[in-house]
């Protein structure tokens, strides 16, 4: 049976293949600032790219996507914040993308099909109460 972290890190691969394919050049992967983690940092173009991935084997508890939340979000922001900050120019435009994988097809290696979502600015940044 696979575990919870080893689907996460396999929607991972995907994802970042994914990306990739699409044009996109990534800078970093599961970046971490403090106790938060953007998953890959990449730039669309001009565009730096803040991209959280979920991963699940099926719908039974949601698709993959509503498991960012907003508590998520925020981590997510903080984290940025943090990469920005360490940036010569973090006037820079960036984005919060989610991709959401979903593995219809495993194996003991692999996830063999799957579906994947790619949901650019799936979330801003600011003051919400």
């Amino acid at each position: 049976m696979h575990t919870p972290q080893w689907l996460g890190i396999e929607g991972e691969k995907i994802a970042a293949r994914h990306l990739v394919a699409k044009g996109y050049r990534i800078v970093e992967r599961n970046y971490r600032y403090h106790r938060n983690e953007i998953d890959i940092i990449a730039f669309d173009r001009e565009a730096l790219c803040f991209i959280e991935v979920k991963t699940r084997a099926s719908v039974a508890r949601g698709h993959p996507a509503e498991s960012v939340t907003l508590r998520k979000q925020k981590e997510i922001a903080r984290a940025a914040v943090g990469y920005l900050a360490a940036l010569d120019d973090p006037w820079i435009t960036c984005r919060f993308d989610v991709i959401a994988v979903l593995a219809r097809s495993l194996d003991e290696r692999s996830i063999r099909e799957y579906e994947i979502e790619h949901i650019k600015a799936a979330f801003m940044i600011g003051d919400r109460r």
